[in-house]
């Protein structure tokens, strides 16, 4: 089990959202495409991770903050000699290297992830000054995609390619390894200096009455949901959903893209729009959130 695990980001889980509920831009919408490809190669990463057998402490996705400057690590991995640090990519397709530079074929130049390497060790390195414990720190740039090919590949570069993840790990396995209290120290430092959103998160302006209301389906994603008795059915698919799951889905949605606003009888009806029946929603927030105030003045939490 991890030490920390890894959370969808509330960025991606916004956008996600709203690319369902209003059409985004053509830069909006690479946007979201890159965090969602990002995600799920950092997915992709912690399938390897957690089979782990060794002594370790593993911390996923930390975000971190030295002298006003923000850094993110994609996974850390602590073990009794050393602290390995990873910045996995999840590119696809033929690339090359050149002058320390990266291209995808032809010629379309993209981050080199060395860079971000490079910035995030000494300022982890900065980071744990104070505590007087600064392990011996292996940072590694994972290219996580089986399809990804980078040609010209320097050797004396911290890469490891998809065909040397399982090797990897397994190297780690075997290097003995007996983590002490300072370990853990240090690993609940970082937890307690992690910052929970980003100061840089690019989100797209959005108001309630540009989003298209109603339950989406969550097998198919369509708005061809209708309610029959306390089931919601999809009218493409035919997935079949508890109406209490069905809202309950429906409001932690409007809970992420309006945090600000009240969970309210009235402002859930509105946005489920296919629930006819308001006792139905009052129903099933008074089960199963906490009910604040009362009469027209209820709200839940």
């Amino acid at each position: 089990m991890p030490y920390k695990l890894r959370s969808k980001p509330t960025a991606l889980r916004i956008l996600e959202f709203l690319n369902k509920r209003k059409k985004l831009t053509n830069k909006e919408k690479q946007h979201y495409l890159n965090l969602h490809r990002g995600y799920e190669g950092e997915i992709l990463f912690d399938n390897f991770t957690e089979k782990l057998q060794c002594e370790c402490l593993i911390l996923n996705d930390l975000l971190l903050e030295v002298n006003n400057t923000s850094f993110q690590i994609d996974c850390l991995i602590i073990t009794g000699d050393k602290t390995y640090l990873y910045e996995v990519k999840n590119y696809a397709g033929d690339y090359y290297y050149q002058t320390d530079k990266l291209f995808k074929k032809p010629r379309l130049e993209v981050i080199n992830p060395l860079h971000q390497l490079s910035r995030s060790e000494p300022l982890l390195r900065q980071l744990l000054l104070p505590t007087g414990f600064i392990p011996q720190i292996d940072a590694s740039v994972v290219f996580i995609n089986p399809s990804f090919t980078l040609y010209q590949a320097p050797l004396d570069k911290p890469f490891i390619f998809p065909t040397q993840i399982k090797q990897h790990m397994r190297s780690i396995n075997e290097m003995p390894s007996k983590l002490m209290e300072k370990h853990r120290k240090l690993a609940d430092r970082l937890l307690s200096l992690h910052l929970s959103e980003s100061p840089y998160n690019q989100l797209p302006s959005y108001e309630y009455g540009q989003l298209r209301k109603g339950i989406i389906c969550f097998k198919c994603h369509s708005f061809s949901v209708s309610v029959k008795q306390r089931e919601c059915v999809c009218q493409e698919c035919g997935y079949k959903e508890s109406l209490t799951s069905s809202v309950l889905r429906i409001v932690k949605e409007f809970e992420i893209l309006f945090p600000n606003e009240k969970i309210t009888t009235n402002n859930i009806h509105d946005w489920c729009q296919v629930v006819n029946s308001k006792k139905s929603i009052r129903r099933i927030l008074s089960s199963n959130l906490t009910a604040v105030g009362s009469h027209q003045w209820t709200y839940y939490k």
